[in-house]
């Protein structure tokens, strides 16, 4: 049987975890990050024996390929659109400046800002441009279904390893 100390544990990682989840459909906050450190709150303040190094090792890759994930997805439907890649970095930059700036939603309207803006000077068509940033949102929509699917496995094998 657990004591309170060991249940309370599991609750509150557990919470974060979940908040780490729900925090995903934002596409601001690191969901992804918030999940693994809980995992590895929990590793240190339980220790980590032989499953737990496994488990945790797979939940750091998850987290690691997740968050890689999202900009190539962003990317891809982006270039899919016809964006030029140079379009796309002056939108990863702007998002990155965005959020520096503007935390922790100003990101998003500067990235695609960014992307519109670099697409109607290239192409000279704000049709075509409207075309590659639309692209670049529906490629933020499959992100956000792919960080849940990684985040959900994440929060799985931890439990895994609570119960191994």
């Amino acid at each position: 049987m657990a004591s309170f100390g060991q249940t309370a544990l599991l609750v509150i990682v557990l919470a974060v975890m979940v908040f780490g989840l729900l925090s995903l459909l934002t596409t601001v906050i690191p969901g992804l990050t918030i999940i693994w450190l809980a995992a590895l709150a929990y590793g240190l303040m339980r220790g980590f024996e032989i499953n737990g190094y496994i488990l945790f090792g797979i939940i750091t890759f998850l987290m690691i390929g997740g968050s890689v994930a999202d900009n190539i997805f962003m990317g891809s439907r982006a270039r899919q659109g016809g964006a030029s890649w140079l379009s796309i970095a002056i939108a990863l930059l702007g998002g990155l400046a965005g959020s520096l700036i503007w935390p922790p939603f100003g990101g998003i309207p500067v990235s695609f800002g960014g992307l519109f803006l670099a697409e109607v000077i290239h192409r000279r068509d704000w049709r075509l441009a409207w075309q590659s940033t639309r692209s670049m949102a529906a490629g933020c929509g499959i992100a956000v279904i792919a960080r849940l699917a990684i985040g959900m496995v994440m929060i799985l094998l931890w439990a895994v390893w609570v119960y191994v």
